[in-house]
């Protein structure tokens, strides 16, 4: 499973708005066509940010995911 799709699937889990960053462009974690229009590529800066009940939550899960390569 693409990184995209699992980010997608975490992401509709949480209440809390989640967004990432990169180069300026801001994509919504739950839209698959916003983070692909992002063109992160392995290695690049994102910076994720969180808003809402469970953002704590969304952070920490979400953060775990990529320091873990997306279990790839």
């Amino acid at each position: 499973m693409r990184p995209a799709l699992k980010l997608v699937q975490a992401a509709t889990g949480f209440q809390c708005q989640l967004e990432l960053e990169r180069a300026g462009q801001i994509a919504d974690c739950r839209s698959m066509l916003s983070l692909l229009t992002l063109g992160a590529a392995q290695d690049c800066e994102l910076l994720l940010r969180a808003q809402g009940p469970d953002a704590e939550e969304a952070i920490r899960v979400i953060s775990l995911m990529f320091s873990q390569q997306f279990d790839e």
